[in-house]
């Protein structure tokens, strides 16, 4: 009788079936987490928004960018309003910050200083933002901003220390200065002295860039936990 022979296992055969039984395990196939997007929010003033740029030259949208000509799989949803304060960042937080984002770029307190709102004002607004994102597991890259120099020695003091000391307070990344390089660098701005051109957006992409790495290698390490 001649000896039946069994048909041999191929590697590809063998992958397909670890894939049918991690399926039937109720198990993702493993590379997928790591592929998928990490969603980011940009929530912010008109700097995040774009005042006076095309579409196709705002910050979420040129970050994104960056991202992906790294190979950095994140989207950035541009959550910015132009005049927005810490305190209506903090009233439109809810809708702002939808279900399913994963880290959040906080970008809030320039026009804060620009009408010389109360630092403690302005402080108890961002530190309300991050307690509620905390609550929600949404880790954060909290970016300073400078009183201009017009509001005085004692308010540029405190208006200053307002963004490390939260900071330090909820564990959160922080950027020092949203406009480093860019500030003052009449090249950099737009005619009114205090909103970026396209190149200036470029600047605060490569600037911000290793923070935003930062803030999406904690989101990576959130969806594990």
């Amino acid at each position: 009788m001649a000896k039946v022979q069994r048909p041999r296992l191929t590697f590809a055969w063998a992958t397909v079936w670890v894939t049918i039984f991690a399926a039937l395990a109720g198990g993702p196939a493993a590379p997928a987490a790591a592929d998928t997007p990490v969603r980011i929010v940009a929530l912010g003033d008109s700097l995040t928004a774009g005042f006076g740029l095309p579409g196709s030259d705002v910050f979420p949208v040129k970050l994104e960018k960056a991202l992906q000509a790294k190979g950095i799989a994140a989207t950035v949803a541009n959550a910015g309003v132009s005049g927005d304060t810490a305190s209506g960042g903090l009233a439109r937080l809810d809708w702002s910050i939808p279900e399913g984002t994963e880290a959040v770029i906080l970008e809030l307190g320039a026009n804060d200083a620009l009408r010389g709102i109360d630092p403690a004002v302005t402080r108890k607004a961002l530190d309300a933002i991050l307690t509620r994102l905390a609550e929600r597991k949404i880790p954060v890259l909290l970016c300073g901003m400078r009183a201009p120099p017009n509001m005085g020695a004692d308010y540029a003091r405190a208006f200053d220390a307002i963004f490390p000391a939260l900071a330090e307070k909820h564990g959160a990344l922080l950027y020092p200065f949203f406009l480093d390089g860019v500030a003052a660098d009449a090249k950099l701005n737009q005619g009114d002295g205090i909103h970026p051109t396209s190149g200036g957006v470029d600047v605060i992409v490569t600037r911000i860039m290793p923070d935003i790495e930062q803030l999406i290698a904690r989101a990576r390490a959130a969806r594990g936990s």
